[in-house]
């Protein structure tokens, strides 16, 4: 009977114990969101955050990459986990890990790609995939039962489809699984595209640099486009890293309309994996 007691009473310590751990990390003296980046918290507030329900864990990857002359070239970083920051608040169970920066991006020798341009950094695609599987089984060990990937960039996503899919399989019974957020990219190319071209915007679309990439990189962080001097600049080609579209006619509110399509729908997929 004593034993019961005390395994209860140690339990309700427990629970109060992390709930108390997760409002602090959470809130903060005078912070208005919780906080979800991974590497702003120690390690005790990450462990009593699993503790009290935060079981998602989101793996942004981004790269870095010549966006042509107006984009700096970490905008796929910056995105991607500014964007990470709003899905895991809105799924209110979710942390965010640190984004992989790192990515294939092209050849060395001969320079191919976007490697062909200053500002780009490439990795072989065995050691991305290498480092996509520790990252995952390191927030699995820890007790993270979904990992969630959002890819920014489409040049690696059959790689990373192809570890989370043997991820998930090889987690197949532990409670863990691993998950691709493929809406995340699609919707940028698909509902989005949509929308601008009823704006009239259709012949400005393009594939990289233009004007759907530029508006939500002024959405999301306007001191990464050098405003200035694309509004004065003559139409950008492929000569410049800029592929298919003109970015001149971009802006912050048209960029808003991509960036709430990618978060609501990165929200809605990971529900529904989740059976929420």
């Amino acid at each position: 009977m004593k034993n019961s007691i005390h395994s209860r009473l140690r339990r309700l310590a427990l629970a109060l114990l992390a709930s108390a751990s997760l409002a602090s990390f959470a809130t903060g003296a005078a912070r208005a969101e919780p906080q979800v980046e991974f590497q702003r918290l120690t390690w005790l507030e990450i462990r009593d955050a699993v503790r009290a329900g935060y079981d998602t864990i989101i793996i942004p990857v981004g790269g870095t990459e010549q966006s042509g002359p107006y984009i700096a070239v970490g905008k796929h970083n910056v995105r991607a986990e500014a964007l990470a920051d709003r899905i895991a608040r809105s799924l209110g169970n979710a942390l965010v890990a640190p984004v992989i920066a790192y990515v294939p991006e092209g050849g060395l020798s001969p320079r191919t790609s976007h490697m062909r341009f200053p500002g780009t950094i490439t990795v072989p695609p065995t050691v991305f995939e290498g480092l996509l599987r520790s990252a995952a089984e390191s927030f699995r060990v820890q007790g993270f039962h979904t990992v969630a990937f959002i890819a920014d960039h489409g040049g690696y996503l059959s790689q990373l489809r192809e570890v989370v899919v043997g991820l998930d399989r090889a987690w197949s019974g532990s409670g863990a699984h691993a998950l691709y957020v493929d809406s995340y990219y699609n919707v940028i190319g698909g509902a989005y595209a949509d929308a601008l071209r009823a704006r009239g915007l259709g012949e400005d679309v393009g594939k990289h640099a233009e004007l759907s990439d530029t508006s939500l990189m002024l959405a999301v962080d306007p001191s990464m486009v050098r405003e200035q001097a694309l509004r004065s600049a003559p139409k950008p080609t492929t000569a410049d890293g800029v592929y298919g579209g003109d970015p001149r006619p971009a802006t912050a509110e048209l960029g808003k309309i991509g960036v709430d399509m990618q978060v609501d729908a990165a929200v809605a997929e990971i529900r529904k994996a989740q059976g929420r």
